[in-house]
């Protein structure tokens, strides 16, 4: 079963990351293409629920919810290569009470709600929940955690590692904060090897360039 599981996700991966590429060229920039992206351009752009808006230093490919296991409106992902290679995503203004992906409530395991008293390491507690319980992920190790501003306002910086269950290792950065009682986080995963070190600058600029949008 392990090995027919591997195969399968190894095998999406590989799709996924070939429709990146095709959905961005067959729109043109404008919707959805048959792939399920759109691209973004290095320009200010609105993500998640509108209320922060970041700027890419260079073009990426917004996945569309039909694709994201995480369809709230208050989250957003992008990737360069495929969402199992590499994606940025955004959490904006997550409400207190709320989850960070639908679940059903009859599942044995559930990721916790967000609070909106949560500390950092309660966010971070969170967000491991869901790579466990939602990601395949069977073995996490946080590297660092430490402060950092997002937008101005103090908040942390959580690093990570993750090993998931089709056998690739991942890496993992997360700036977030709370802020109004609501939920603020932009999150780096890709593939430790290579994938992650590329898009980390890419990363760093979007955290650097967000501010909320009036």
């Amino acid at each position: 079963m392990k090995g027919r599981g591997t195969m399968k996700r190894m095998m999406i991966a590989a799709i996924a990351a070939g429709l990146a590429l095709s959905g961005c060229s067959s729109v043109g920039g404008e919707g959805y293409g048959f792939g399920g992206y759109s691209l973004v351009r290095p320009r200010s752009t609105s993500v998640g629920d509108g209320s922060m808006a970041v700027t890419p230093p260079r073009e990426w490919n917004r996945v569309s919810t039909a694709w994201a296991i995480d369809d709230i409106r208050a989250v957003e992902d992008w990737t360069l290569n495929g969402p199992y290679l590499d994606s940025i995503s955004f959490v904006t203004g997550l409400k207190g009470g709320r989850y960070i992906i639908r679940q059903n409530k009859r599942d044995a395991q559930q990721v916790p709600k967000f609070r909106s008293d949560m500390t950092a390491p309660e966010v971070t507690a969170m967000l491991e929940s869901f790579y466990r319980v939602k990601a395949g992920t069977v073995d996490l190790k946080t590297t660092s955690l430490k402060p950092r501003t997002l937008m101005g306002y103090p908040g942390f910086q959580w690093d990570y590692d993750h090993l998931d269950q089709d056998e690739v290792w991942r890496r993992g950065r997360a700036v977030g904060a709370v802020i109004g009682g609501r939920l603020y986080l932009i999150l780096l995963d890709g593939a430790r090897m290579h994938y992650f070190d590329a898009a980390a600058p890419d990363f760093e600029a979007v955290v650097n360039s967000a501010r909320f949008r009036r």
